[in-house]
Parts: structure tokens; sequence; C-alpha cells
């Protein structure tokens, strides 16, 4: 099969054989792939693949079922699907457990599944499983314009959530307020504490992927016992911090990823999200945020959108 290899930070196509499938796994014919910062890492040499997961860039997909392991049921056989992958999307056939398949809804399209399955389980997980929230409170989401920022605007709205967000941009506060925020901040132009304070808003949850000297501004502006989950650290990796502040609030921190949770964690994610929000992925209540669409040959220049900061919402790789 084709896959898309890296070599001195260039993408290009390459020739491997297919995955051999374990007893639990499907072997899925790749039609679109979701690209995450994560793949710009890899390719970077900053990001390595889990022991035991495929070293291949890709982290989500959306394609047809065409085998199935000795243990899986025979249901999945030809069935469309979206699912996270670890790792190897970025091929023409990826091998995936097939626990953590979610079937694709009728009149969603495979560029939109493969736009679904890694932000909107990382947003989920933070908002809800970490995050603990509830209708009526409130959300501050970082980077809303990015992948997980607009899937956790639109989750946290779908629950009655007030949503705050910070983005990079006027015209990223649009695209935010077009997915669902109650208030958007550009931080080039407004400081998000000064701009909380103002308006009387805390958050009861934080979702934070920039980290670095954000922490002690989410601090000031965070209500008592709230939560604040750190996705990644874009402004750096070390800070200073008032522990007094985070004492007197009763601040819990959580540092989260999801690429290298255990295979239980993420079937039980998986499932506690189809329970939650399937229903509004097939009833098409979610703006699946995608920003551009690329044939797979042009996987650079999706990861240059991506390193730019250009894109609101997610860039696909298609096949076909």
């Amino acid at each position: 099969m084709q896959f898309i290899s890296y070599d001195k930070q260039l993408l290009t196509l390459s020739e491997i054989e297919k995955p051999q499938l374990k007893p639990h796994e499907v072997l899925v014919k790749v039609i679109a792939i979701g690209v995450n910062r994560a793949d710009c890492m890899q390719r970077q040499g900053k990001y390595p693949a889990p022991e035991g997961d495929s070293p291949i860039l890709g982290l989500e997909c959306a394609g047809n079922v065409v085998q199935v392991g000795r243990d899986v049921d025979a249901y999945w056989l030809s069935k469309s699907v979206f699912t996270l992958c670890a790792g190897g999307a970025y091929s023409e056939y990826v091998a995936v457990d097939a626990a953590q398949l979610m079937r694709l809804p009728h009149g969603v399209s495979m560029a939109e599944g493969a736009a679904i399955s890694e932000v909107f389980l990382t947003a989920y997980g933070a908002l809800f499983k970490l995050g603990g929230l509830q209708k009526e409170q409130t959300a501050l989401i970082h980077a809303g314009a990015s992948g997980v920022g607009g899937a956790a605007i639109q989750m946290a709205k779908r629950e009655g959530a007030t949503v705050v967000t910070t983005v990079s941009s006027d015209d990223k506060c649009k695209h935010a307020r077009r997915l669902g925020a109650d208030h958007t901040i550009n931080y080039k132009t407004t400081d998000f504490v000064e701009y909380m304070k103002a308006n009387r808003l805390s958050a009861n949850v934080i979702v934070d992927p920039v980290s670095g000297r954000y922490l002690n501004k989410n601090a000031v502006i965070a209500a008592m016992d709230c939560q604040i989950i750190m996705l990644a650290f874009l402004d750096g990796r070390y800070a200073e911090v008032d522990f007094a502040r985070l004492l007197q609030k009763r601040i819990t921190f959580h540092a989260s990823t999801l690429r290298n949770r255990s295979r239980t964690f993420k079937r039980q994610l998986r499932d506690e999200f189809v329970t939650r929000f399937y229903d509004d992925i097939e009833n098409k209540k979610f703006d699946f945020n995608i920003y551009k669409t690329l044939p797979w040959q042009q996987a650079n220049e999706a990861h240059s959108i991506l390193e730019r900061n250009e894109n609101a919402g997610k860039v696909v790789l298609t096949l076909e």
C-alpha cells in the first residue's frame, strides 16, 4: 500500500506492506484523514509514537472496513466508519481497534467523519470526563478556532453552558461565535482576564492548550473549585505559579493527552461520547468545522497551514 512517510521533515508518498491484523482489530480502507498538530510535531521529531503504536503519522480517519480480525463481530465488515487510530492513518489502509470504531451516519461525508474523532473525543474528555462541566456553568476555551476548540464550544453549548473563548484574530472571533461561543476574545488586542472581570465572568472549567503564562491568568478568573485541563503548552513548558491562588480557589489542575492513553481508556471514552453525542452527529447538529480539504499528495501544505496558525477549524486530507 501507499503511505505518507517523512524524512528531514518532508512528507512524501512511499510504499509499505499492509498492516497485519490483531484479533481485536479491523482493516480500514482510508478515504479521508484528519490532520492534527500532533502529526506536525511527530514529523518534526518532537512527538514520537508511543511504544506499540504505528510509526506512520495519523491519529484519525474515515473509511470503509474491508477486513475484520478473528475476535471482531462481522457486523463491521463493509461498514463506513470514522475512528481514532493508534497512528497509521496517513496510509491507504490502517489497522484499528474495532471497539473504537464509530459508524459513519448517512449524510455525513468521509471528510466530515475524518474531522470528528480526535478533536471531539479530546474535547469531550477535557470538558466532561475531567472537567465535569454542568448546565449553566461557564467554560473558558482557549484556542477556540482550533479543531479541539471548535468541538468544545459546540458540546459545551449543547449541554447548556456559557462559553467564553480566546482566539488570535477578529475573523476567528466571528468563526467561534458562529459555532456558538457567547463571548469571543481576540487575545492580541484584549486581555482575557480584564474582559472576564469587566463582564463579571468566572470559569468553572478551563480547556487550555496554551499553558505557560496562562496558568496564573486562568487562576485569576477561575471560579471556586475550577477544573483546569491543560492539553498542550504552546506558550512554553515552564512557568512560575501562584500556589496561594490555586489553594484559595481549590483549583484542580489536570495535564491530559489522549494519544498515550490505554486502549481501555479510549474505548470507554468512545462509548461515553457515543452515548451522549452520537445522535447529534447523526442529525448533523454539529458543524464539523472543516477549514480546508486537500488531496493527500498535498500533505506538506496541510501541515504548513497548521504551523502558520492559519486555520479556523480542521484540515482534512482525502485519498479519493
